[in-house]
């Protein structure tokens, strides 16, 4: 048993409520907890689909006065494991999401996966489970 457990990931987002919409909303995830630092000008929210003792949970950091971020190349993305892929790929259609790779084979393999972005350009691999 290893001494370490994976916590969270930390995303900066430029639209805190976009962002929880999109996470809540869309994801059904919950909002756990949320602290305004004002002496750091900046807001943590944590999201996530259980409470932060036993699961991994997603770190949204509003930055105040910054509307926006270049994901960056380093980061791959978020994955998600769904029952049925092209169900919630149109659910998800349907309620505004970006789908950028439509539900299919992995590329020399089986899986079946899509990828959709957020509000700020991050991708979401959904793995149909």
């Amino acid at each position: 048993m290893s001494e370490f457990s994976y916590l969270h990931t930390m995303l900066r987002v430029g639209d805190l409520d976009r962002s929880i919409a999109f996470y809540t909303g869309l994801l059904g995830m919950r909002e756990l907890r949320r602290t305004e630092v004002p002496d750091g000008k900046y807001t943590l929210a944590f999201v996530g689909y259980g409470d932060e003792a036993s699961h991994t949970v997603l770190e949204l950091t509003h930055n105040w006065g910054v509307s926006s971020y270049d994901p960056g190349t380093a980061f791959g993305h978020i994955a998600l494991g769904v029952p049925d892929i092209y169900a919630a790929c149109e659910k998800l259609r349907a309620a505004g999401a970006k789908i950028v790779r439509e539900p299919g084979p992995v590329k020399f393999g089986t899986t079946v996966i899509a990828f959709i972005e957020d509000p700020d350009g991050y991708k979401i691999e959904l793995i149909e489970r």
